[in-house]
């Protein structure tokens, strides 16, 4: 038996081990089931600001973070929930920041975009359109200066790429051959923007060959398993050769851009969300698990209670976390403790 499921996952899954692939399976489950009972949360109050789902999208995260080490880096824009929690973030972290809570990984202080944990080199959510892409490459250019053998794997959305930072970041880490590996999570849409009507080209892996050649190519962002071979590659390319790579993973998500619009029936129709749904990641990975045997309905059943109950802990430890009091205000603002006030204002210096 076991001899017949080693062949079936030699052939089938590219030699990836059983544990492995279960492994990918929980941690796209994580997300989505977290990012419902963020929107559940959003919903009565718990959670404000703004707040960017990534339900429809987690097999680029699960996929393209899974293909690097531990002492890699990964950075990140707005919608970085999944991120964080595929890099290894804590669920009771994430969710306590999102709630603006002392426990979060930012104090309270971040929210929604600014997720960051340093202990697992995931370098930030970060807010505004296109700005970390440049981090990124800064990122790259202190590993080249260090001479390891790390890399810095950056996402982004398809807006993005018709920004200057796009442009720039790019050009320098060519020339440089800094080991950056960037990800576009294209979606097809830049808020409520069609990418057909903003984007000459709209094969976005193209806009990289200005500046990489060869070295970017476009993939599924739907097949979790696709994914994590491209960004495969793309890590030993940049480990070997200390050269970057562009990805453009095509994928779909299935809300709004944010909880502030709807999933349909502004700039999009209910038809079209539903067609993209039929090609839901979670449920196409599944499938092709139980039909090669890797396991059964029950073993999915069991791993998504396991999953929702850990999410359920995580807001139930959120709720119970302290709000941060004012003396927050001024941590991480001066070098040293503040000390001022009406009569002391510059007493830091």
């Amino acid at each position: 038996m076991a001899s017949t499921e080693d062949a079936v996952i030699q052939e089938q899954f590219a030699g990836i081990p059983r544990e492995r692939l279960l492994e990918l399976l929980r941690s796209m489950l994580m997300s989505r089931r977290f990012e419902e009972k963020t929107a559940e949360s959003y919903q009565v109050g718990k959670i404000g600001g703004f707040c960017h789902l990534y339900i429809g999208q987690e097999a680029v995260a699960t996929g393209a973070i899974s293909a690097l080490r531990e002492d890699d880096y990964v950075i990140t824009a707005y919608r970085d929930h999944a991120q964080a929690l595929v890099r290894g973030m804590s669920p009771r972290k994430v969710m306590a920041e999102l709630y603006g809570r002392i426990d979060g990984c930012s104090r309270g202080a971040g929210g929604s975009m600014h997720m960051f944990d340093k202990s697992v080199n995931f370098m930030g959510g970060h807010g505004i359109v296109g700005t970390h892409l440049p981090l990124a490459t800064g990122v790259g250019y202190a590993i080249r200066y260090r001479q390891t053998d790390q890399v810095c794997l950056c996402f982004f959305g398809d807006s993005v790429v018709n920004g200057g930072p796009f442009h720039e970041a790019f050009n320098m880490t060519a020339k440089w051959e800094l080991p950056v590996i960037y990800v576009v999570e294209n979606n097809s849409y830049g808020m409520g923007t069609d990418i057909d009507r903003v984007a000459a080209v709209d094969e976005l892996f193209m806009r990289a060959c200005a500046y990489q050649g060869k070295r970017a190519e476009q993939v599924d962002g739907q097949d979790v398993l696709a994914v994590h071979a491209a960004v495969k590659r793309a890590v030993d390319r940049a480990r070997e050769e200390k050269r970057p790579t562009f990805i453009e993973a095509q994928t779909y998500r299935y809300l709004g851009h944010s909880m502030s619009d709807p999933a349909h029936g502004v700039y999009r129709s209910r038809e079209e969300v539903a067609q993209e749904r039929e090609r839901d990641p979670i449920n196409t990975f599944v499938d092709r698990l139980t039909d090669a045997g890797v396991l059964t309905d029950d073993d999915v059943e069991e791993m998504d209670q396991q999953v929702i109950a850990e999410v359920e802990e995580a807001a139930t430890f959120a709720d119970n976390s302290p709000v941060p009091g004012p003396e927050e205000i001024y941590r991480n603002v001066y070098a040293d403790e503040y000390r001022g006030g009406a009569d002391g204002r510059d007493a830091w210096r």
